[in-house]
């Protein structure tokens, strides 16, 4: 078929990395021929696949509105959202779907991500306020401008697919990682918050934020525009300022 031609009856070559540890000593992958249209996803191909052809093939999904993060796959060998990348991208050459790099494979393309949940509840994901605040007093306010200096940040979903593109992360699983410093850094620039000092020492770490290796792809393949390098370069100075102030510092380094 011609590239370009979108009659009916079309269909697209899907290739799925299988793995069943019940049965299967290593993965492989199996060849699924799905209809095609420009408006469906890969996530949706995937469903079909399951539905219509094979329903043993394990995948996450929810949402399916780039919301959740729970579709992240390895598509033609890149990190993205199942539900956001589309047939017509591929059109008319074969998609390969396999599960996210440098994570464990659990079955298919579902893998374990308990690792990284663990690392998440290490930085204390939330605002731990300055000072107690009964309700009489109010909501904590804060300006537009401190609202910028941390809502880029606030956009990240867990999806994880940082990970998966970071090289660093899959030579040393102790890595923070990218993800994981986007959010920490969300909380530190938050005007409200006040735990800094419980998170400076996950920060400070040879597997904090300076065994990032500056490789940016992190920032390339996230669906919501956080830019986890950036957080981590943001971190890496105030790391070394933290160093740095305590040799001129009356107290200490910064509060």
């Amino acid at each position: 078929m011609a590239e370009g031609d979108r009659s009916p009856g079309a269909s697209i070559e899907v290739e799925v990395l299988r793995y069943r540890p019940e049965q299967d000593s290593e993965p492989f992958y199996q060849s699924f021929t799905v209809p095609y249209a420009e408006d469906l996803s890969v996530l949706q191909a995937l469903q079909h696949i399951k539905d219509d052809l094979d329903s043993t093939l394990s995948f996450r999904w929810s949402c399916r509105m780039a919301i959740c993060g729970s579709c992240g796959l390895m598509i033609n060998g890149i990190p993205k959202l199942g539900c956001r990348t589309f047939l017509r991208e591929y059109y008319p050459g074969r998609v390969r779907v396999g599960p996210l790099n440098h994570f464990p494979i659990e079955r298919d393309l579902v893998v374990d991500i308990e690792d990284f949940v663990g690392k998440l509840e290490k930085i204390h994901p939330y605002i731990i306020p300055r000072e107690p605040r009964t309700l009489d007093q109010g909501e904590y306010l804060q300006t537009p401008r401190q609202l910028q200096r941390y809502l880029q940040f606030s956009n990240c979903i867990n999806c994880t697919l940082c990970y998966a593109a970071c090289p660093q992360y899959g030579l040393d699983p102790a890595f923070l990682g990218p993800g994981i410093t986007a959010l920490l850094h969300r909380y530190n620039a938050d005007s409200r918050d006040g735990g800094q000092a419980k998170r400076a020492a996950i920060m400070h770490a040879e597997d904090g934020v300076w065994g990032c290796t500056a490789v940016s792809y992190c920032s390339e393949v996230c669906p919501k525009a956080v830019d986890p390098a950036n957080a981590i370069n943001q971190n890496k100075m105030a790391s070394a300022m933290d160093y740095f102030l305590r040799f001129v510092k009356p107290g200490g380094a910064r509060k």
